[in-house]
């Protein structure tokens, strides 16, 4: 009998994970605790008031990809910026390159 190696899909969760994504999630959560610090707010306090633990918290801090979006505007909430979820994919530089460049390319449609 042969046995052949199977993916986990714990495999496969950790194959997305690139390095620039990696170190994008650790700087969000850098920012979200020295928002956090400024504002003199222990993890606790935040925690309780986001309806998470203090490890979720800890987790989202850290830069931990397993912490949902839930959480992370519930957090922002607490500390009285939930606005800052609203720019996330607003400066769509490459969405709007793709655009343009469709646009220019469809024919014009002259009425009559």
């Amino acid at each position: 009998l042969h046995s052949f190696p199977t993916r986990r899909s714990s495999d496969l969760k950790a194959n997305w994970m690139t390095r620039q994504l990696a170190e994008n999630l650790c700087i969000m959560g850098e920012q979200l605790k020295m928002a956090r610090m400024r504002r003199n707010l222990t993890m606790e306090i935040v925690a309780a008031r986001a309806q998470c633990s203090r490890q979720t918290l800890a987790r989202l801090e850290s830069g931990s990809p397993e912490v949902s979006v839930g959480v992370l505007a519930r957090v922002l909430n607490a500390l009285q910026m939930p606005d800052e979820l609203l720019l996330i994919a607003k400066n769509d530089e490459m969405g709007k390159v793709i655009q343009d460049i469709d646009l220019k390319n469809k024919k014009r449609v002259t009425g009559k």
